[in-house]
C-alpha cells in the first residue's frame, strides 16, 4: 500500500521533530517554509522543497500547518499564493497550531468552499514528546477525515482523540494550556514562597517531585529553575497569546486572570522567547 503523499507548511521547534518522524516512518513530505533556511534539517533527512503554498497543496493528500497563531493560519490558507489558491478539490488540511475555535471554523469553511477537507489537531505537548512520537492529537473535524489522516497522526503522537466538530479541538487545547500555565505558575509560586521562609529551592523541589503533588510537569521544569537557564521548549510567548485566547473564549473562572497577566507581563518584560518556566523570573521580581 502506498503512503500518502504529506505537505508541511510551518517549521521550527516542533514542526522539524515532527517531519522527521513521518519520514522515518516512510511517508513522503514535501515542506514549506517562508525563513526558507529553516526547511534545511528536514530537506537533510530526506523531505523535500515546495516552490510555495499552491504547489505544496497540489502536490500532496493530505496538508499540515504548524504556524505561530491565528493571523498567520489564515494568511498560509487564504492569502492569494496560499494553500487555497489553486485546485484543492479532495485535498485534507490539517491544521496543527493552536488557534481560537473561530479561526479553525473559518478555515473549515474556506476549505469547504473549495473542495477539500479541513481537520483541527493541536497538540498537547512540547519539544521531547514531538521528538519521541508521543504527543496527543486533540482533533476537532467529521470522523471521514479523521480516518484518512488517522494513520498518520498516530505516527505523530501516542494518541489521537476524535471530540468532534471542528472548534472542539482548539478548545481542548486551551483547556489544557490553561492546566498547564497554573501547574507551572504554582511550582513558581511554592518555590518562592519556601525560599523566603528558609527552605532551598533544590529542597522543596525534592519535596514536590517526590510527593504527590510531583507530576511530570514539576520534574520537567525542575531543573530550569535551579539552573536558572530557561531554553524554550514551550516559549512564554505562546503561552501568553493561549490564555489570551482562552479569556476570549469567555474563561472567566477565579485564578485565570491573574495568571494570564503574570505570564503577559513577563512577556512585556522580555521573557516571551524564552520557555513559559522562565514566569519563575518574572514572579521573583
Amino acid at each position: 500500500m502506498n503512503k500518502q503523499k504529506i505537505g508541511w507548511a510551518g517549521l521550527g521547534n516542533m514542526g522539524n521533530p515532527m517531519v522527521k518522524n513521518l519520514l522515518k516512518a516512510g511517508y513522503p513530505v514535501e515542506v514549506y517554509n517562508r525563513t526558507r533556511q529553516k526547511e534545511q534539517e528536514v530537506i537533510e533527512a530526506g523531505a523535500k522543497s515546495a516552490a510555495g503554498l499552491q504547489e505544496l497543496a497540489a502536490g500532496n493528500d493530505l496538508v499540515f500547518v504548524m504556524v505561530s497563531d491565528d493571523a498567520v493560519s489564515k494568511e498560509i490558507f487564504s492569502s492569494e499564493d496560499g494553500l487555497l489558491a489553486g485546485d484543492v478539490a479532495g485535498k485534507l488540511f490539517i491544521n496543527v497550531s493552536t488557534v481560537s475555535p473561530e479561526t479553525s471554523r473559518h478555515l473549515d469553511e474556506q476549505c469547504r468552499v473549495k473542495g477539500a477537507g479541513f481537520l483541527e489537531a493541536p497538540v498537547s505537548g512540547s519539544v521531547k514528546p514531538a521528538q519521541d512520537g508521543t504527543l496527543i492529537m486533540l482533533v476537532g473535524g467529521n470522523a471521514e477525515a479523521f480516518e484518512k489522516a488517522k494513520p498518520a497522526l498516530d505516527v505523530l503522537g501516542k494518541m489521537s482523540v476524535l471530540l468532534g466538530a471542528v472548534g472542539t479541538g482548539a478548545s481542548a487545547k486551551l483547556a489544557v494550556n490553561y492546566f498547564l500555565a497554573l501547574n507551572v505558575q504554582g511550582l513558581a509560586e511554592a518555590v518562592q514562597f519556601a525560599q523566603t521562609n528558609g527552605v532551598k529551592p533544590e529542597d522543596m523541589l525534592n519535596i514536590i517531585n517526590e510527593g504527590a503533588v510531583g507530576s511530570a510537569i514539576t520534574k520537567l521544569k525542575t531543573p530550569s529553575i535551579l539552573s536558572g537557564q530557561f531554553p524554550a521548549a514551550f516559549a512564554l510567548k505562546h503561552m501568553a497569546k493561549d490564555l489570551r485566547l482562552a479569556k476570549e473564549q469567555k474563561l472567566i473562572s477565579p485564578l485565570s486572570t491573574p495568571v494570564y497577566e503574570s505570564f503577559k507581563a513577563a512577556q512585556e518584560q522580555g521573557l516571551g522567547d524564552e520557555d513559559l518556566m522562565a514566569v519563575y523570573k518574572y514572579l521573583a521580581k
